[in-house]
């Protein structure tokens, strides 16, 4: 079905080799709980906590992590966090979303502008780079799940819109409001999956250079280590040379 998709190998790679695992399981506890107070916090009744939990697993967060998450929900402790998209350009104008939980407004705003400026980028509007990108569902399954036919298969009769398979897996495709459904008919035929949740892909991409992807990695790694920054996605390519030296 899909061709090769190089953006997401690299920054696949990338968030696997650079993130901090304290930081990023409290990102995903972060979310977790939000996810949990916002509707049940039983994972069969809440689709939203579901993927939340089952992305927490694919990094090896701790069950008691995870249910001390859910269960903080249910005590009504916490702060309440607002849900912000931040758009704009980073170097040689690749185009980057921010996706930020906040219980301040005016302090992520004033730390994701400052560093979209240090990091040579440009802040825009909300809708700026927003039409580069579409938002849909990703499936992922491991590289054992199955061979090309009975993939293939699976995504058809599941209602997927795309599939992908490399050495890295499996990944499946589909609109954002059908994720719920699409993942739990693959679950029937297939298991279950390493991860399943709502992305931002790029329907256009933007070439770099080495050096110019060493730029962005900056802006993307000084984003992520801010506290209300949940995740970054960027709709950059990596020339052929680049490629070669991965």
């Amino acid at each position: 079905m899909a061709g090769h998709s190089k953006w997401a190998n690299i920054q696949h790679r990338k968030g696997r080799q650079d993130a901090v695992r304290s930081k990023l399981f409290s990102k995903l506890s972060k979310e977790i709980t939000v996810a949990a107070k916002m509707g049940e916090p039983d994972v069969d009744k809440n689709p939203r906590l579901r993927m939340a939990v089952k992305e927490a697993k694919s990094v090896s967060v701790p069950k008691d992590v995870i249910d001390r998450a859910i269960k903080k929900s249910q005590a009504g402790e916490g702060d309440n966090y607002d849900e912000i998209r931040y758009e704009g350009y980073g170097p040689n104008g690749v185009a980057v979303i921010v996706e930020a939980m906040t219980d301040n407004r005016n302090r992520t705003a004033s730390s994701v502008r400052s560093t979209f400026t240090k990091c040579g980028g440009n802040l825009g509007e909300t809708g700026s780079v927003g039409f580069m990108f579409d938002r849909v569902g990703e499936i992922v399954y491991p590289l054992d799940a199955g061979d090309a036919e009975s993939i293939e298969m699976a995504a058809l009769e599941a209602g997927a819109d795309d599939v992908e398979s490399s050495e890295d897996g499996h990944i499946f495709w589909c609109a954002d409001t059908d994720l719920n459904e699409v993942s739990t008919a693959l679950e029937k035929e297939l298991g279950e999956s390493v991860t399943s949740k709502l992305i931002w892909k790029p329907n256009m991409t933007t070439e770099l250079d080495l050096e110019g992807m060493e730029k962005l990695m900056k802006l993307v790694d000084t984003l992520e280590d801010d506290d209300d920054i949940q995740r970054v996605t960027t709709n950059f390519e990596a020339s052929d040379e680049v490629m070669e030296q991965l």
